[in-house]
């Protein structure tokens, strides 16, 4: 009997990275730091209760049965919320607290990571794969 993995369909990741870069590009535009809010408050309710409402909005524009996309592992995705939260929300508490430039770090940090991501290449799963490597290897040294 094999456990299934959990997946969430690419197209609704895609979707939640978008809405972080453009969170972040309109919080730099406009200056108005409590746009960061937004995503966090997204991301906290995906991590928390398990409903994005980022991603439930775009799941409503699928013309196929979610499925038929291209699945992303349900906890890789997790682990990488988390760190996007982080980053948002010590971005938007460091501007409130003006202290500019650790604002623009992390919220560079999270934009940059979700840019890249749809690009192609997810620091959360590189960060992720090497931490469980560390992991399983400290625990064949504890055998």
């Amino acid at each position: 009997m094999g456990s299934q993995v959990r997946s969430v369909p690419r197209p609704l990741v895609r979707t939640n990275q978008w809405f972080i870069v453009v969170s972040v590009l309109f919080t730099w535009i406009t200056k108005q730091e409590w746009i960061l809010a937004i995503p966090i408050l997204a991301g906290l309710m995906g991590l928390f209760f398990g409903f994005n409402p980022v991603m439930r909005l775009a799941k409503l524009f699928f013309r196929k049965h979610p499925s038929q996309y291209i699945p992303e592992e349900w906890d890789q995705q997790q682990f990488n919320q988390i760190i996007a939260v982080i980053c948002l929300a010590g971005g938007l508490i460091s501007f409130l607290m003006n202290w500019t430039t650790f604002g623009y770090v992390f919220t560079i940090m999270v934009a940059a990571a979700a840019f890249i991501a749809i690009l192609g290449f997810c620091v959360g799963c590189y960060i992720r794969f090497h931490w469980k490597q560390y992991q399983y290897r400290r625990s064949l040294n504890k055998q």
